[in-house]
């Protein structure tokens, strides 16, 4: 999806942006899932609730360390979205945004990202 130099830039974005995102993150393992539909996610590997605070939209929840992680890295695509790998990046929003709206907390994941 983005190349070695641009994967580890994601990965400390999407790092970055969990540990202002959420007061219980204080380092952990994260798992690399990629999705039947060409999308991908990263997740803690930490299976705890973990609080979810968006300063911008004012929501605030416990989510699982799976939907945690979603919401990290559809924070990190948007904000990676204008580099060059723009048209990848877009589709990789959307198939994680397709794969949003099966997940059993998608409510949270929404309300997260909106």
């Amino acid at each position: 999806m983005f190349g070695f130099a641009q994967m580890l830039r994601a990965e400390a974005l999407t790092y970055g942006w969990m540990t202002k995102l959420s007061i219980d993150c204080t380092g952990s393992y994260w798992l690399y899932y990629k999705l039947d539909n060409g999308g991908f996610y990263m997740a803690p590997s930490e299976e705890k609730p973990w609080r979810i605070a968006i300063y911008g939209n004012g929501y605030e929840g416990m989510v699982s360390a799976d939907a945690a992680g979603i919401i990290a890295t559809f924070i990190m695509i948007g904000q990676l979205t204008g580099e060059p790998q723009t048209e990848a990046l877009a589709e990789a929003y959307h198939a994680l945004l397709d794969f949003g709206t099966e997940h059993v907390e998608q409510n949270a994941i929404f309300s997260a990202i909106d």
